[in-house]
């Protein structure tokens, strides 16, 4: 496979973030996706979060499995660890990862094929053991490297581009997530850089399992009229619940709402979210209500977006499994291999 790579050379009067960092040091190589592609508007709110929050690029580990959307890294962070995995197994190899380095920010990024098909088991138990991450799904409803066959996530009854209806029963990886037991859960679409950008910061600097579903259209196969997934049926039937406002800790708030009920979410770190309620008897807080919410609005027909769950202070797998505080790839072997009289004494516990 063959990647265009940018020109290292770019005006000198770009902006910089609190880092020195330009927009520029956190993109990749040129996109090889078709012209038009959400996944590449995905890719672009990426770098812009990670640019406003003025993150170290040798911080962040980026992995992702088989599919379009898992092509999508090598297009952001080109200075961040990276990992390319096989089909459905991001998860697993993250989860890894993130046992053996816990100081490393981590970005899946994966697919409706990718996690809601063979991946799906492993996008399951990852979900559920809180691993400290932000798992986002490029959600365009199709297989857009096998020519446009309909993936898990396409809704019943929706038509592919030669006519075909699919008859099957979607999975609502939205729900599942919520019923998995994440704590952070939002669905946005790739047209709306505006609500996508906040959604990332909050999800990035959150700890525990935070999920993205952002439906993403396939401008191949999946942007006609007939389809769920297309710019156009999002842009008609999106039921935003909420409009973003992203803080980190101590920066002053400077804001102008328009009408409506204004809600802050602190979040562990101190940092702070600010929704503006568009549905006022929506609460972000409640996570049987968010999927009652989600199913009512679902048989309307609306594509429900914004910040769907936030449990503020929930924690992750290093805190369920008490890990020492030190990453464990730093860990000598007498920390790693203390002995059998150790040994020993743990099995005896367990007899």
């Amino acid at each position: 496979m063959t990647y265009i790579v940018k020109p290292r050379l770019h005006h000198p009067k770009l902006p910089t973030n609190a880092l020195g960092y330009t927009h520029r040091d956190y993109e990749g190589s040129v996109s090889t996706l078709c012209a038009g592609c959400g996944h590449d508007s995905i890719s672009a709110a990426i770098i812009q979060a990670c640019f406003e929050l003025s993150l170290p690029p040798h911080r962040i580990a980026k992995l992702s499995g088989i599919g379009c959307s898992s092509k999508t890294p090598t297009y952001f962070l080109g200075q961040s660890h990276g990992f390319n995995s096989v089909h459905g197994r991001m998860p697993s190899v993250l989860t890894g990862a993130n046992l053996a380095n816990r100081d490393l920010i981590y970005l899946g990024v994966s697919g409706d094929g990718d996690s809601a098909s063979i991946g799906l088991g492993q996008f399951a138990h990852c979900i559920r053991r809180g691993v400290d991450m932000v798992y986002i799904v490029e959600n365009n409803g199709v297989y857009g490297l096998t020519k446009g066959q309909f993936s898990a996530t396409a809704d019943k009854g929706s038509s592919a581009k030669r006519g075909a209806v699919n008859s099957d029963s979607p999975i609502d990886l939205v729900a599942m997530a919520l019923q998995l037991g994440a704590s952070y859960v939002a669905r946005s679409f790739s047209g709306d850089k505006a609500q996508l950008v906040p959604l990332i910061k909050a999800a990035i600097q959150h700890k525990g399992a935070a999920f993205i579903d952002v439906v993403s259209p396939c401008v191949a196969f999946n942007n006609h009229p007939g389809s769920t997934k297309s710019f156009d049926y999002v842009r008609d039937h999106n039921e935003a619940v909420n409009q973003l406002d992203y803080m980190v800790e101590r920066d002053a708030i400077v804001a102008d709402y328009a009408p409506g009920t204004v809600e802050t979410v602190m979040q562990h770190d101190g940092s702070m979210l600010r929704l503006r309620k568009l549905a006022l008897d929506y609460d972000p807080h409640e996570r049987i209500s968010a999927l009652t919410y989600l199913q009512q609005r679902q048989a309307a027909g609306e594509v429900v977006t914004g910040l769907l769950f936030v449990e503020a202070d929930h924690g992750d797998m290093h805190g369920y499994l008490d890990t020492v505080d030190s990453p464990l790839n730093t860990l000598g072997e007498a920390e790693l291999c203390p002995g059998p009289d150790l040994l020993e004494r743990y099995n005896a516990a367990h007899r």
